[in-house]
């Protein structure tokens, strides 16, 4: 996950090159450009769920199509729970306060943070493989109702950890 910040810092303005010499204004860029990392973080884990939101939904289309009225249902409360995942994550409060803010993240806290948004990777390919598995079932009645209950679950997993992400942000944990 560092290489996030990694990114962002080599990208300094000439501006914060130059405050960066002001005492305790190296701080104040630092934690800005981890706040930049973290919204970066945030919108590549929000696109790999938008993929996996997307392919959800196609599938969706294709039960309709396919006869399987049955379990349209299911995929939609699947869909669901994607797209407040990623609504969620799209609109969070950046991982790092700036200067003045009410909350301040520590190090430690920022970690923790990361950790969860790494998390979120593993999640992406988990809710990757299980479409893979709904598609797969597809042709198989009594497999397909398993396959799908997994997508939801994975994506509300997803939603709660996000919710526990926001209570190191908001220091509410």
């Amino acid at each position: 996950m560092s290489d996030f910040f990694e990114k962002v810092s080599s990208q300094v303005d000439p501006f914060k090159k130059l405050g960066s010499f002001i005492p305790g204004f190296s701080g104040y860029v630092e934690r800005q450009n981890r706040r930049d990392a973290d919204k970066l973080l945030r919108e590549t884990v929000a696109r790999r769920f938008e993929e996996q939101w997307s392919r959800a939904s196609n599938l969706q289309a294709e039960m309709v199509s396919n006869g399987k009225i049955a379990f349209v249902d299911d995929m939609e409360k699947a869909s669901l729970a994607l797209r407040t995942f990623i609504d969620k994550i799209n609109t969070a409060a950046r991982g790092y306060s700036g200067l003045f803010d009410a909350v301040k993240i520590n190090e430690k806290e920022l970690e923790a943070i990361y950790q969860f948004d790494a998390a979120f990777f593993d999640l992406s390919e988990q809710i990757k493989s299980g479409l893979d598995n709904v598609e797969a079932s597809m042709g198989d009645d009594a497999a397909l109702p398993a396959t799908i209950r997994n997508i939801t679950t994975l994506s509300r997993i997803a939603v709660e950890t996000f919710e526990r992400r926001s209570e190191v942000v908001t220091g509410s944990r």
